[in-house]
């Protein structure tokens, strides 16, 4: 049995109806998505062909993926839950947010080693008074539309949720007690008399930092990685993408929606609801 979980703003009857038939299926409508089961086959030339012709989210979660057995979401924070890059934001501060940028935007495509480009970035903001930091927070930041009913639903399933970010301790703290979100893991940014040092505190949380804290907690929790969904947007988030037993890009770089399981291109984070067919 294939399942198709189509959704987006401009999914209609009309469209479900016209896949279903393609595929000889059924189709049932819910308030967020729509399914689709057919006894037939579907590769995943079939859904691209379907994406390049629909302007809405077309996936299939993978075989070995049981949703009502998710027990935890690991989820990247730059660009994924929140709206920016936090590293640029603070740049702009001490006016460095165009090369600042220029790196984040190379490591997120794959193109440089994601640790070395966040010592480069970081190094760049040596001086700033920290009170910058507090300023991207209240005046720059925004939850990633459909964060708030993602959340809702997991958390009324009982679904664990962790924030792994490259990013900074700084916003994964504040959004963990915001949210209610059970983990969180970042980088601590070096200060000294209320400046930053342009150095950061310990290890750099890079790709296999992401990927040995999925796998960490699934120890903790006595879960496989099987049950797991992994979300992220960037390179750096494709180690903890490939443990996990189902892989969202979101809004992704096209290297990390070329490896993900699954896209979400049209949908807010609410489309994780429909991936997880949550009620």
């Amino acid at each position: 049995m294939s399942k198709l979980i189509l959704q987006g703003p401009s999914l209609t009857d009309l469209d479900v109806k016209q896949i279903a038939l393609e595929v000889s299926g059924d189709a049932v409508n819910h308030t967020h998505y729509s399914v689709i089961e057919t006894n037939n086959t579907i590769s995943t030339s079939d859904i691209q062909q379907w994406r390049d012709r629909f302007a809405f989210d077309i996936n299939q979660n993978p075989d070995n993926f049981i949703a009502e057995e998710t027990k935890l979401l690991v989820t990247d924070m730059d660009s994924t839950l929140i709206n920016i890059e936090c590293v640029d934001e603070i740049a702009d501060f001490i006016n460095v947010k165009p090369q600042v940028a220029e790196i984040t935007e190379s490591a997120m495509r794959g193109e440089i080693d994601f640790e070395s480009s966040l010592r480069q970035r970081v190094a760049l903001l040596k001086g700033l008074d920290v009170s910058a930091l507090e300023r991207v927070y209240n005046e720059r930041l925004q939850l990633n539309p459909g964060a708030e009913l993602m959340l809702k639903g997991l958390q009324k399933r009982g679904i664990k949720t962790a924030l792994v970010s490259g990013g900074f301790t700084f916003f994964t703290e504040r959004l963990k007690q915001r949210l209610g979100l059970d983990f969180t893991m970042a980088n601590v940014l070096e200060e000294y008399k209320g400046k930053l040092t342009g150095e950061v505190v310990g290890d750099v949380c890079g790709a296999q930092s992401k990927a040995d804290f999925l796998l960490a907690h699934c120890d903790k929790l006595a879960i496989t990685p099987s049950q797991v969904v992994a979300m992220g947007d960037g390179a750096n988030d494709l180690l903890m993408m490939d443990e996990a037993g189902l892989s969202i890009a979101y809004h992704a770089k096209p290297k990390v929606q070329q490896q993900a399981n699954t896209s979400l291109n049209y949908c807010g984070l609410d489309g994780t609801v429909g991936l997880l067919q949550l009620s």
